[in-house]
């Protein structure tokens, strides 16, 4: 329950768009780029997925909070984005998995938020004007001063955030997926051995691979591709994680020196720094992809998918295909959401198939990586 007067808090966004409603969360000021999320539920697993590192949520859903917080739905140890911004707060929390109410979670956490603002009006604008960095403050309400500080903000064009949220040191993952009445389960009997690069990885990836056979390394970004090889794993996976993956540099080559005989999976960030790696480019969106009711075209069967999204770049199509397949399309820009190797078992997808929030329609992704394993190819 939130109790007493409600410190006023603000927006300040840095092309002078202000929006005014009550703070929660940590006091405080926090600076990042502003973008909506589109789904319905998981909030809790928005903000702990480091591929928000750098950027403050705006979600669209009206009434966030109402579920709470608790100890399982989480996808990494903390929480990762800057900033969360609601429209209204639920005052009570109200489920029988709950532990804490978010508030709570976001003060401990550090982590400030705004509540009160019009988020349809705030969506619209980043939708017409596209992301903006911003600034949420509960100690000033000086505009000309902290939108000063929102210019002076380097932004996250060209900035390694990467090397920001990926783990210090490889270690072994031994978790399987959530079932119900049992939480999450033991991992499967291990049949591949897979190297995962952690560029910001979300735990229900590994829990759906550890659930498939899959004995799982995870290794820091900057691991070198001399050490990934040694180890003489079955397949490598490359993870999702934040910001410009044309800043990665040493992770793009060291992707480039990996390609081969291995399978290869890759998915989000993982997916742009594999297109890098074969020479391509990436662009940034206007206001991103974040969400989890994005349709996908399979290209193949021409089937649709809905399916989880974060992401702000996108691979160029023109400048992979004569060494790609394009393998999927968003239906609704029409950007590139996968694409597989004409001739090597490396394939990706910019989406997020262990949703985790979100649909499961994309599933069998994972199981693909594995028959690619039991091939041996």
């Amino acid at each position: 329950m939130i109790q007493g007067k409600k410190q006023p808090a603000i927006l300040v966004l840095e092309d002078g768009a202000v929006y005014r409603g009550t703070s929660f969360g940590a006091p405080g000021e926090a600076i990042g780029e502003v973008v909506f999320n589109t789904a319905l539920t998981g909030y809790q697993e928005i903000l702990t997925d480091p591929s928000y590192k750098g950027q403050m949520v705006t979600m669209t859903y009206p009434l966030i909070g109402n579920v709470g917080v608790n100890e399982e739905d989480v996808e990494s140890g903390r929480v990762w984005c800057e900033g969360f911004i609601v429209r209204e707060l639920a005052p009570v929390a109200s489920n029988w998995r709950s532990r804490k109410p978010l508030d709570q979670y976001l003060q401990e956490s550090g982590v400030p938020g705004i509540e009160g603002i019009d988020t349809r009006a705030l969506t619209r604008h980043l939708r017409d004007h596209g992301c903006k960095m911003g600034i949420i403050s509960s100690v000033s309400d000086n505009v000309p001063a902290l939108m000063e500080k929102v210019r002076a903000h380097p932004g996250i064009i060209g900035v390694d955030l990467v090397k920001e949220v990926t783990c210090s040191e490889p270690y072994h993952w031994e978790e399987g997926r959530w079932e119900w009445g049992k939480g999450y389960t033991p991992p499967a009997e291990k049949l591949f051995k897979v190297a995962a690069y952690d560029f910001g990885i979300k735990r229900n990836i590994l829990r759906m691979l550890t659930s498939l056979g899959c004995d799982i390394t995870v290794y820091p970004a900057a691991a070198p591709a001399e050490k990934i090889i040694a180890a003489d794993p079955d397949g490598i996976f490359l993870s999702n994680g934040p910001g410009d993956p044309e800043a990665v540099t040493y992770a793009i080559e060291n992707v480039r020196k990996l390609l081969g005989p291995r399978p290869l999976f890759g998915i989000c960030l993982g997916h742009q720094i594999l297109g890098l790696a074969l020479g391509g480019r990436t662009f940034k969106l206007k206001f991103g992809h974040h969400g989890g009711n994005h349709p996908v075209m399979d290209l193949a069967t021409r089937k649709v998918q809905i399916t989880s999204q974060n992401h702000n770049f996108v691979v160029d199509s023109e400048t992979v295909k004569n060494i790609t397949t394009q393998t999927h399309r968003n239906l609704n820009d029409g950007s590139n959401e996968g694409m597989a190797h004409v001739e090597l078992p490396a394939y990706s997808v910019q989406y997020h198939p262990e949703s985790s929030p979100g649909p499961h329609d994309a599933r069998p992704l994972f199981e693909r990586f594995v028959s690619l394993m039991e091939k041996g190819v």
